[in-house]
């Protein structure tokens, strides 16, 4: 199974409370996806940053940048729990 790729898509500005406009993460999101090695739980993460932007709305533009990421690298989208 391939690495599952941060969800971040290179936009990172903060705005909306402390969220990224590109993938809605916080800067402390953003280090906790960082710290987290196996791929389990970084499929978790995701899935619950989808979560996430389906509430917070406005992000239907990450989907589609974050499907290009993983397929550039080999990774499924959405992120299967290994």
């Amino acid at each position: 199974m391939a690495k599952t790729p941060s969800p971040c898509i290179s936009v990172c500005k903060f705005r909306r409370e402390g969220h990224c406009i590109g993938c809605s993460m916080t800067k402390a999101q953003k280090s906790m996806f960082k710290a987290l090695k196996k791929p389990a739980h970084q499929s978790a993460f995701v899935t619950m940053l989808m979560a996430q932007q389906a509430v917070m709305g406005k992000f239907s533009h990450w989907r589609r940048a974050y499907e290009k990421k993983c397929a550039k690298k080999g990774a499924s989208f959405p992120p299967q729990a290994g």
